[in-house]
């Protein structure tokens, strides 16, 4: 990964964090882009002080202008961007008569509208590079379903759909495209009052297990492409 560049949206988080760190520790250049950019520069000024190379940008997944002025400015100021991580999103864990219209639509606005923006914006970039590869997390609830999710479900498996055709759309492109389908992963997620769910934290996957599957599916060799990974807690396996 020696020189790679690497955006990962959601750099604020645990697993962008976690994620940047392997990077980094690998050789890549690491572009830490989040809403609050607090934590992202606290992992970036840890990520340089150690000898890593970090940089944070200010964005808002659901705005075109400033998804754009990201992606350019990334591009202009480091080179190609070999590596998209779309490791951001909203949470809505209730029963679907409570749901407050303005909630589910935050979570169609990030989960859905942002990964389009996003994924479209950096994809213009590769597309003339002729290379580049995405990572995907629509999670577990991207891919199976339980009670009190259906908005939630609704935005990831529209993200799993939306993967799945650019796939087919991409197959004489030269993009790649991963899908990490998460069980229960221990990050502030699981803090939003609209999650409405008893969790035990303690027997979730860490950000850095999750981390080492990000790594894996982003420095597969040229010719190959990790299509999806399924990891999940084997305390709530679901299929």
């Amino acid at each position: 990964m020696d020189d790679k560049v690497v955006l990962i949206v959601g750099g604020s988080g645990g697993i962008g964090q976690a994620s940047a760190d392997l990077f980094t520790k690998a050789g890549a250049k690491v572009v830490l882009a989040a809403r609050d950019r607090s934590k992202a520069d606290d992992k970036a000024k840890e990520i340089n002080d150690s000898g890593g190379e970090a940089f944070v940008i200010e964005v808002d997944v659901t705005d075109l202008a400033s998804v754009s002025a990201m992606a350019r400015e990334v591009h202009e100021d480091l080179g190609q961007i070999d590596v998209l991580v779309n490791a951001f999103g909203v949470g809505l864990i209730q029963p679907v008569l409570d749901i407050k219209p303005d909630h589910a639509k935050e979570v169609f606005d990030v989960n859905v509208f942002g990964t389009f923006l996003v994924t479209q914006a950096v994809m213009r970039y590769m597309a003339t590079d002729k290379q580049g590869r995405i990572i995907m997390f629509p999670g577990i609830l991207g891919k199976a379903v339980m009670k009190n999710t259906s908005v939630y479900s609704a935005s990831k498996y529209a993200v799993t759909g939306f993967t799945k055709a650019l796939v087919v759309e991409q197959r004489r492109g030269n993009i790649k495209f991963s899908l990490l389908y998460l069980g229960g992963v221990d990050t502030e997620f699981w803090d939003n009052p609209n999650v409405d769910m008893r969790v035990q934290k303690d027997k979730m996957l860490s950000p850095q297990e999750v981390a080492k599957a990000v790594y894996y599916a982003a420095s597969q060799p040229a010719q190959s492409v990790l299509n999806e990974i399924v990891i999940q807690p084997e305390s709530h396996q679901m299929v």
